[in-house]
C-alpha cells in the first residue's frame, strides 16, 4: 500500500513521500517555551491551536498515520548559484529594485498544491476502502516540520527549517492525516554538524542559538506576518527585501543537492522576482489586487507591501526615489505614510553624506 501511495504521489508531481505514525510530536515542551516567551510575536493562531498541534487526534479522530509530502520550488538558476548571498541581502544592483523570497515568485502554493493533494487523498481513501483522510498544505494545526523529520523526509536545521538531503532547503511541506495504519519510515537524523552558516547569514540575528528562532526579529515575519510598524532598529537590516527572506536558507551547503521539481516547474513568475520599487509604490488598492491576485504577496495587503517598499527605498534608494516617497508620505494609510517619512530621512541623510564626501575629496 505504501508503494502504491508513493507511486501515485510521484505521478501527481510530489518530489518526496514518507510515512510516520500519528503519535504526538516530540517537541511539545519546546513549543510551549517558545510561545511562553512570546517569540511567536503576533502570530496568535499558533498559540490558539497549540493543543491540536501537539495531538493529531484532536485534528482527526482515529488518525493512525501521517503521510508527509515535499514539493520542490527550486529553479535551475537557483541550484547553480545555491549559496550566493550578496552583501546586505540584495540580489540586484539597481537602487530601486526589491527582492522577493523565492517561494513567493510563483502563484500561491496553497492553490497549486490543492488539487494534487485532493487527488492523492482520494487515492488513499480508495485504498483504505472508503476511509476519510484529511490533507493540509501549511494550513492545518499540525507540527509539520517535526512530523516530516520523524517520517525521514528531512531534518530540522539550525535555522529551524527543514533540510532534505535530496532537495536542499527549497521545498514546500504538505501532509495527509489518515486512519490507515501504515508502517512508519525511519526518521532522519540531524546532519548540520559544526556548520553555522545559516546563523551567520541572518541579517537580524533572529537565530538566537542553534535550532532557536525569535520570529519577532525574522525578516520573513517582519515583512509578512507583522501587521503594524516595523521596529525602527530593525529596518536597516531588511535591505531591499520586500517580502520574506532567504538568507539563512541560501547559505546552507545542502542546497548543492537541490533538484527542480516537476509540479512547480513552469509556474515561476519572473515579474515577482525583482520588482521595481517605484512602480510598486505607485499602486492604489485596485492595482495592487490586480498585480498580485493569486500570489502569496496578496496576503500583506497594499498597506503591508508598501510599508515594506518604503523601508527598502530608505535602505537602498537615492535622490531619484524622493518624489515617490514624498507622495507616499501623504498616503491616507498611516502605516505607509510613517514608513515613507522614515525612508525620506534615510535617503536625505545618505545623500548629504555622499555630498560631503565628494566635497572633501
Amino acid at each position: 500500500m505504501k508503494a502504491a501511495i508513493r507511486q501515485r504521489a510521484r505521478e501527481l508531481g510530489f518530489d518526496d513521500c514518507r510515512f510516520t505514525s500519528a503519535a504526538a510530536p516530540e517537541h511539545r515542551a519546546h513549543l510551549d517555551r517558545w510561545l511562553a516567551t512570546g517569540q511567536h510575536g503576533e502570530m496568535a493562531w499558533i498559540a490558539r491551536n497549540a493543543h491540536k498541534r501537539v495531538d493529531p487526534q484532536q485534528v482527526l479522530a482515529g488518525v493512525r498515520t501521517v503521510i508527509c509530502l515535499a514539493v520542490s520550488y527550486a529553479e535551475e538558476k537557483v541550484i547553480s548559484n545555491q549559496c550566493a548571498v550578496s552583501s546586505g541581502g540584495s540580489e540586484a544592483s539597481a537602487l530601486t529594485t526589491g527582492v522577493v523570497a523565492r517561494y513567493a515568485r510563483f502563484p500561491d502554493y496553497h492553490d497549486l498544491l490543492a488539487e494534487p493533494l485532493r487527488q492523492l487523498t482520494a487515492f488513499v481513501d480508495q485504498l483504505g476502502g472508503g476511509t476519510r483522510s484529511l490533507w493540509y498544505v501549511d494550513t492545518g494545526p499540525v507540527l509539520e516540520r517535526d512530523l516530516a523529520q520523524r517520517a525521514g523526509l528531512g531534518f530540522a536545521g539550525k535555522h529551524t527549517n527543514l533540510i532534505s538531503r535530496r532537495l536542499g532547503n527549497w521545498f514546500f511541506l504538505a501532509e495527509i492525516l489518515t486512519p490507515l495504519e501504515l508502517e512508519p519510515d525511519a526518521p532522519e537524523k540531524n546532519r548540520c554538524g559544526s556548520c553555522t552558516r545559516c546563523i551567520t547569514a541572518c541579517p537580524t540575528q533572529a537565530i538566537t542559538a542553534p535550532f532557536q528562532l525569535d520570529a519577532r526579529r525574522c525578516i520573513s515575519y517582519l515583512t509578512i506576518e507583522l501587521k503594524g510598524a516595523i521596529p525602527v532598529e530593525l529596518r536597516p537590516a531588511i535591505g531591499n527585501r520586500i517580502y520574506g527572506c532567504d538568507d539563512c536558507l541560501a547559505a546552507c551547503p545542502w542546497n548543492r543537492f537541490a533538484q527542480a521539481g516537476s509540479l512547480m516547474r513552469g509556474h515561476a513568475r519572473a515579474d515577482l522576482a525583482q520588482p521595481d520599487l517605484l512602480e510598486l509604490l505607485a499602486l492604489d488598492d485596485a492595482a495592487f489586487k490586480r498585480r498580485f491576485a493569486g500570489t502569496p504577496m496578496l496576503r500583506t495587503k497594499r498597506r503591508g507591501l508598501l510599508r515594506n517598499v518604503c523601508v527598502a527605498l530608505g535602505n537602498v534608494g537615492d535622490a531619484s526615489a524622493l518624489p515617490a516617497l514624498r507622495q507616499a508620505a501623504t498616503d491616507p494609510e498611516p502605516l505607509i505614510a510613517e514608513h515613507a517619512q522614515w525612508a525620506i530621512q534615510q535617503v536625505e541623510l545618505r545623500e548629504a553624506g555622499e555630498y560631503r564626501t565628494k566635497k572633501s575629496v
